[in-house]
């Protein structure tokens, strides 16, 4: 894929994702692994105003290389798991309204059902708080991604990552469609049935050969 292309894509998936109605007040950001380092969204410009030229390239250390706008303030998180996790091709962060809504109360996702395992394993972690935009949020979000796709950062939003920019959308929006059922059972006053590790570690082999982009 050309860096043109590239940049487009980054953008479709960002512009997606707000028009889902998962970036309020011009929250999340999208960004895809370029060369030694990446392309990213800026910070505070509406994704609906938001074109492929806008995006920032970054060097995995942070620094700027190209783009006359500043990186989404994220940017420390993306680097480092770029860093820590060579699979991850593209980061997708949201603040969708169920999955932040279950963030705040500082509880991951359990295995209540097999699309769980969508996301990597058999649960969603939710990572310790930090500050937005802070070293030590890219830390807590490194850790909980341990052999993870995704994960709920404590009273802020979700992160996935992919192998492609629509895996870690398809990603990115499960989470948001498992939070809200989970929070469902649970606000019915319900327990929900967990499936064990072993039938977990069944439903990934099956997704491994049902062409999962993730």
């Amino acid at each position: 894929m050309s860096e043109a292309q590239l940049r487009a894509e980054i953008v479709a998936v960002a512009q997606a994702i707000d028009r889902a109605g998962f970036c309020p007040s011009k929250s999340g950001n999208v960004s895809a692994r370029f060369g030694d380092g990446l392309l990213i969204t800026p910070s505070g410009l509406p994704y609906a105003q938001t074109r492929p030229d806008d995006l920032i390239a970054l060097s995995l250390d942070g620094t700027v290389l190209s783009g006359s706008r500043k990186p989404s303030s994220e940017w420390p998180f993306h680097t480092a798991i770029y860093r820590a996790r060579p699979d991850a091709q593209a980061i997708v962060h949201t603040h969708s309204p169920r999955a932040t809504a279950l963030s705040c109360t500082r509880r991951g996702i359990p295995a209540f059902h097999y699309m769980i395992a969508l996301c990597g394993g058999a649960d969603i972690r939710c990572a310790d708080y930090a500050t937005f935009g802070s070293p030590e949020l890219a830390a807590n979000a490194v850790a909980a991604l341990e052999g993870r796709k995704a994960v709920l950062l404590a009273n802020h939003g979700v992160i996935a990552l992919g192998g492609s920019l629509a895996g870690a959308h398809q990603i990115v929006a499960e989470v948001e469609n498992l939070a809200g059922q989970y929070l469902d059972i649970l606000a019915a006053g319900l327990a929900p049935v967990i499936l064990d590790d072993q039938e977990m570690a069944r439903v990934s082999a099956r997704f491994a050969g049902y062409g999962k982009v993730g």
